[in-house]
């Protein structure tokens, strides 16, 4: 499984056309929905196959150049992940810290929590991953 292009320890992963990174899907389409943009499934669109497998990395790289272009920056970004297990706590540090690189910030400006469904629905049974993120953009 891999969050925030962090890979984790599990037996199971997201399923994708791309590496099935969530929290990076998320985070790219926060940038490019506050821009007024298309979203990641329009821009990149699984029935391409030049973005099977790709590193989503790649994308939040295109959101990022189009804020720029925009004359725009991060201001701050919070993201929520919703999962039971693997235990994000171990590798939140690193998350942070790749997606900062990636959006060319001080990690002081990436926030990341992990949530639980306490067993409940999908999630809870630990067949699916939910993520969740808001991003401030401000004026370069």
């Amino acid at each position: 499984m891999i969050l925030g292009g962090v890979r984790l320890e599990h037996d199971r992963g997201p399923v994708g056309h791309s590496d099935g990174d969530a929290l990076l899907h998320a985070v790219t389409d926060a940038i490019l929905g506050a821009l007024g943009l298309p979203d990641i499934g329009e821009l990149f669109p699984d029935s391409d196959p030049a973005w099977r497998g790709a590193d989503s990395g790649r994308f939040l790289r295109e959101a990022v150049r189009r804020m720029t272009e925009a004359d725009h920056r991060v201001s701050n970004i919070d993201v929520t992940v919703v999962l039971e297990r693997p235990k994000l706590s171990p590798v939140k540090q690193a998350i942070r810290t790749n997606i900062a690189d990636l959006l060319g910030v001080d990690p002081s400006r990436v926030n990341i929590k992990g949530k639980t469904h306490e067993r409940v629905d999908a999630i809870g049974e630990g067949r699916a991953v939910e993520v969740h993120a808001v991003v401030l953009l401000a004026r370069a």
